[in-house]
């Protein structure tokens, strides 16, 4: 049997019908569809979706960029089990979509992008927004998705959607290889008719894999954690998108090993758990950072390493080992470690199996590492008590982690504050942080707090933005009022830019560029608020500590997205440092010496890590 559709009718039905199961748990893959229409999708998937009885709900977005964050977000809510689709006109439309694709392949996040695309007959040429190429009139802007996609295709001929669907789902839902996936639209391909078989919209169940180790594996793995003296676990996003907190907490309390996280990885055990040592590397805390270059073993678990995480190679003793427990052999292959090639739940459970009669660490080992997340509490709680007018930004992530609670979600991406906030905050567990650290995508916060409440509708989710991340993709604000969906927006408001300007001051830059003031120093007339507050939103003002504290008790209360504004200075030097480094170049000549010699010093300790694993 067959059913006569267009190609974009049959999109939206075939999208409707997938779904994802781990654990014998189902869920529909797609939640909805996000768009902007234009003259590339308007009359092919615009008319599909108006027209659609099928379950796929559409959602108005303001930015392209920023519908593929909100997808991402929600992604990542759901630990990858299920996301969003976008589409867009073609022409600019459909680039605004690359930066999105970009951040989703970098943080392994499935997304799948629907650009529209020039005439496939090429009969009305050059279209409206077409680049015209002249090596061959086959390439069309939607080729620049090719290098930050993990699957990409062009639809020329209806025939050719089958295979392009089901190539795309089996990207999506496979957790070593997703990403972005983009499948381009001609306008004219998508508005044409075809007789499809009935086969293709049923419902399709798309079983997420728990590759077990090799067992030649587990054992060489354990014998290595077994001579070791001083095991530290770095926990990573893949250990929360795998479920496998309960295991890491079993694996760490039965062997009395401790355990860091990265930025993915924050809350994979929760805060006043005895072995969470917190952060590690260039934002993360004193406690598992000392840990780290005392460390003879690394057991990695679904991280892959980022230079943050290792101090740009700097963090881990020349002579530490690696065992990577990884889904993927690519991120399991690195610092050239012992791999275990692995779903993280599955890789942990049967490593623990593998240790019968192993005691663990040495008691001194385990109480050394007390003794270090005591000191470092204590440095935190001394952060989150400063005041002061303007409050410090220490303070102001203190006072929105207790209105969190248990049931909230904090959503940042850029700036000062993702650094402070792998250092400061103290998650109650997985989901509750959610801070885009893979490709730091200033503009992320609102948009990606959108996907995380529409993933999540049962959590309070906070948004902590900065004014250069809020001036850059403010108007999602529009879409959360107008579809209802309430957050909780602390706009942190310091006049400019306080990361980069800070490292700016140590490479010699001199703070340029760094700084919203007219050009003779004078502060700037602008409101952020009143901005906040022409979008639709409630708005709030915060002048202090005790303000914000209240702000944040009224706006939790609210029912409708509220944004709390409260000023900070960016000079402030008001949060503990990591003792650790980030690899930025200093410049040869036209910067002080003492600048170039410390970087040329710490340069000396970066590691190939090239040490056999065993």
């Amino acid at each position: 049997m067959t059913t006569r559709l267009t190609v974009a009718q049959a999109v939206v039905r075939f999208l409707a019908h997938q779904w994802s199961e781990r654990d014998s748990v189902q869920r529909r893959f797609f939640g909805g569809c996000t768009g902007i229409f234009g003259h590339g999708n308007v009359a092919g998937l615009g008319q599909a979706l108006a027209t659609s009885t099928e379950n796929l709900p559409y959602h108005l977005s303001r930015n392209e960029q920023a519908m593929v964050h909100t997808a991402a977000a929600y992604a990542r809510a759901s630990n990858r089990l299920a996301t969003l689709a976008c589409t867009t006109s073609i022409g600019p439309g459909a680039t605004n979509m690359i930066t999105g694709a970009a951040g989703a392949t970098i943080n392994r996040l499935p997304v799948l992008l629907l650009p529209g695309d020039i005439f496939s007959t090429r009969v009305a040429g050059p279209v409206l927004q077409e680049l015209e190429d002249q090596r061959s009139y086959d390439i069309s802007v939607n080729d620049c998705f090719k290098p930050v996609s993990r699957y990409w295709d062009r639809i020329n001929r209806p025939e050719q959607l089958p295979s392009a669907l089901l190539a795309a789902m089996r990207v999506l839902t496979d957790p070593a290889e997703t990403g972005a996936v983009t499948i381009a639209l001609p306008q004219d391909v998508q508005a044409e008719a075809y007789d499809w078989p009935d086969e293709l919209f049923a419902d399709r169940i798309w079983h997420i894999p728990r590759p077990r180790p090799e067992r030649a594996a587990v054992f060489r793995a354990a014998q290595l954690v077994k001579s070791a003296a001083r095991p530290l676990i770095v926990a990573g996003g893949g250990t929360i998108y795998s479920d496998a907190t309960e295991q890491l907490r079993h694996f760490a309390e039965t062997y009395g090993i401790p355990v860091a996280e990265t930025q993915a990885g924050k809350g994979a055990l929760p805060y006043g758990h005895p072995l969470a040592m917190g952060a590690i590397g260039a934002t993360g805390t004193t406690a598992a950072n000392a840990l780290a270059r005392e460390a003879d073993l690394i057991i990695g678990v679904g991280t892959r390493y980022s230079d943050f995480t290792t101090a740009s190679r700097t963090i881990f003793a020349p002579e530490a080992r690696f065992l990577n427990i990884n889904i993927t052999t690519f991120d399991a292959a690195k610092l050239s470690g012992l791999q275990l090639v692995a779903d993280a739940r599955e890789g942990l459970s049967e490593l623990s199996e593998a240790f019968a009669g192993w005691r663990g660490v040495p008691d001194g080992y385990r109480e050394r590492a007390a003794e270090l997340t005591r000191a470092w509490d204590a440095a935190v709680d001394a952060a989150y008590a400063l005041e002061g007018s303007p409050p410090p930004q220490s303070a102001v992530i203190g006072a929105v982690n207790t209105a969190a609670a248990d049931d909230g979600v904090v959503v940042c991406a850029a700036g000062s504050m993702p650094g402070d906030l792998h250092k400061l905050w103290r998650p109650s567990g997985p989901g509750n942080y959610h801070v885009e650290y893979g490709y730091s995508c200033m503009g992320y916060e609102i948009a990606g707090g959108l996907g995380v409440k529409m993933a999540a509708p049962e959590r309070e989710v906070f948004v902590l933005v900065g004014d250069g991340s809020y001036l850059m993709m403010a108007q999602e604000l529009v879409t959360a009022v107008s579809e209802g969906i309430k957050l909780v927006v602390v706009l942190v408001d310091n006049s400019g830019f306080a990361s980069i300007g800070n490292l700016s001051e140590s490479v010699g830059a001199q703070r340029l560029g760094t700084s919203y003031a007219y050009r003779d120093g004078r502060p700037l007339p602008v409101d952020l608020a009143a901005n906040a507050a022409s979008f639709g939103a409630s708005v709030l003002r915060a002048e202090s500590v005790a303000e914000l504290r209240k702000a944040l008790d009224t706006a939790r209360a609210a029912t409708e997205t509220t944004v709390i504004y409260v000023r900070t200075d960016r000079m402030a030097d008001d949060v503990p440092s990591s003792e650790a480094w980030w690899d930025v170049p200093v410049a040869q000549v036209g910067t002080p010496s003492a600048m170039r010699e410390a970087y040329e010093t710490n340069k000396r300790s970066q590691r190939a890590h090239l040490t056999p694993p065993a």
